[in-house]
Formats: C-alpha cells, sequence, structure tokens
C-alpha cells in the first residue's frame, strides 16, 4: 500500500502514526531521508536519513535521531557537539518518501561547524563557498 489511498481525506481526519509508518517508501535499508529545517525562519539546514525506529525515538524524546550510513548507527544530532536539534514538527510528504522536520537548531547543523549544509553555490559555471565556519 502507499499513502496514495489517504490522500482525499479531509483536514482534520486522523491516521494512526503506525499506519503512515508502515506505508513509507524507504530504500532497502530502510531508510527514508528527511530535511532539517529551522522552524522560525524556514532555513534548510541539513538532509540526512532516518528508519522506523529513529522517527520514533525522535517523536518520544523530542532531540532529533537520524540514521549515519557512514557509521552504520544511530546519531542523535548534537550528541558530542551540543548542536543539538529539538523537534518541533515532523510531517510526510505525500508520496511517503521524505520527512521535513521542523526543528529549533542550537548552534551550526553542519559537522564543517557551518550554520546549514548547503554551502556550496553554484554561480555559472563556478561553485562558490558562501558561508565560513562558525567560531
Amino acid at each position: 500500500m502507499s499513502l496514495k489511498a489517504y490522500e482525499q481525506l479531509a483536514k482534520g481526519e486522523q491516521l494512526p502514526l503506525d499506519t503512515i509508518l508502515a506505508n513509507l517508501k524507504t530504500d532497502d535499508a530502510g531508510l527514508i531521508a528527511a530535511i532539517a529545517q529551522q522552524h522560525d525562519t524556514g532555513e534548510v539546514l541539513m538532509l540526512a536519513y532516518m528508519n522506523e525506529k529513529s522517527i520514533r525515538e525522535t517523536l518520544e524524546t523530542g532531540q532529533v535521531c537520524y540514521w549515519s550510513r557512514s557509521r552504520q548507527t544511530y546519531w542523535r544530532k548534537g550528541e558530542s557537539s551540543g548542536h543539538r536539534q529539538t523537534l518541533v514538527s515532523m510531517s510526510f510528504d505525500c508520496d511517503g518518501d521524505c520527512i521535513l522536520l521542523q526543528v529549533d537548531q542550537k548552534g551550526p547543523a553542519c559537522h564543517t561547524n557551518r550554520r546549514d549544509c548547503f554551502f556550496f553555490k553554484v554561480d555559472g559555471d563556478h561553485v562558490i563557498i558562501d558561508s565560513a565556519p562558525e567560531k
């Protein structure tokens, strides 16, 4: 099944979380892309991946938890750096293949110590680094 079956529901109707989680489109490893956006400014901070366990942990604790594809383990954003992401809201897109996390980001979101991960800006046939690491 997919979320397509629920597209025509009226505003305010409710579905069990388990129904949505069971119908997400994940990759072979059970992962789904998650975009983190600063809740009050709309700034897109980063993209990472989540699985059902990290989604549920995030919802239960309010602290965003991802799955690290490189380390093959759970990654609680800010656990070592202190640059935590507190969940404000979570939404799923209409196809069930992406999550939007509205967060309150404390400190830089990027591992390069920049506010966001999108600092390679295309300018014609060049790419410009448009932000410096925070101190």
